[in-house]
């Protein structure tokens, strides 16, 4: 059942977000490997394939239901961190550009009354529950440890024991 050309035209601008995401947190691994904080680094290389992930559930969703696909060119990710707090606040702030615009996208499926839709939206808006909750705990974390080298190693340890949860 083909969705609203309006509709789909949202879920494919879903699908350059995710896809800008996935690149950013790719750009995030880089800045972390080259302050020798390896565990991060995987832990952003972990995120971006996630959100490759997700944008390719979103383009499978258009495709199975008779939609077309018309990827944009995309933003290009921020390349400049002040320190690693920064870099995760951004992470932080890139979830949160993600969970509004999934739930726009959920509001318009509801308008739209293209239930189906809403499950797949669902699974999204529980996944970024879940999303900025980690990376919000993870800011909090590095803010408490400030400067601290030896605690700063500890937590990259810790994120680097990180393994792939999806599908």
């Amino acid at each position: 059942m083909k969705m609203p050309e309006a509709l789909a035209e949202q879920f494919n601008r879903q699908i350059d977000l995710e896809l800008a995401s996935s690149i950013a947190y790719l750009q995030m691994a880089a800045y972390f490997d080259g302050r020798s904080l390896p565990g991060m680094a995987a832990w952003m290389r972990i995120q971006s394939e996630e959100e490759r992930k997700h944008a390719l559930r979103f383009f499978d969703h258009v495709l199975d239901r008779g939609n077309s696909i018309a990827l944009g060119a995309g933003e290009a990710p921020r390349t400049g961190f002040s320190s690693v707090v920064d870099a995760f606040e951004a992470a932080l702030a890139q979830e949160q550009r993600v969970s509004a615009s999934i739930s726009d996208l959920y509001a318009a499926a509801l308008s739209a009354g293209d239930s189906a839709s809403l499950a797949l939206l669902q699974w999204f808006l529980d996944e970024q529950i879940e999303e900025e909750s980690t990376v919000s705990d993870i800011v909090e974390q590095l803010k408490m440890v400030g400067e601290d080298g030896g605690a700063l190693l500890l937590l990259d340890r810790e994120l680097g024991q990180r393994r792939t949860s999806e599908p």
